[in-house]
């Protein structure tokens, strides 16, 4: 939804975060796989090979708020995809949120948001 807005080194980054967390429960789900692929092809990232970047490597290259806000947004959406916030998920946003200096209210309202349009994508 707002990948397109990050500049060619966050997407990478992006595509880094997304697939470690992705695959930090050991399990990568049909639908985690699906919003990886689109998040690809929203980034123009189809052909992009893993370099398998350490958190804190690609942490670091987010510096604007806006940039980090649209990967917690990003985040929290590839997470729920599943229905499933599995603990080490937990652990792994708890790293991000603290990291990128989210007051606990800020990240709340993300998390709520993120779970709302989840809702309102199965009304259909």
């Amino acid at each position: 939804m707002f990948l397109a807005e990050l500049h060619s080194e966050e997407r990478e980054a992006f595509l880094e975060l997304a697939n470690l967390i992705a695959a930090i429960d050991g399990n990568r789900s049909i639908f985690e796989e699906t919003i990886l692929t689109k998040y690809k092809k929203e980034m123009e990232l189809e052909d992009y090979q893993l370099k398998g970047l350490a958190i804190e490597d690609i942490l670091k290259i987010f510096k604007s708020e806006r940039s980090k806000n649209i990967v917690l947004v990003e985040l929290f959406k590839l997470i729920y995809s599943d229905g499933v916030f599995h603990h080490q998920e937990s652990e792994s946003v708890q790293i991000i949120k603290k990291y990128f200096g989210f007051d606990s209210n800020e990240f709340a309202s993300f998390k709520d948001w993120i779970i709302k349009i989840k809702e309102l994508s199965f009304e259909k």
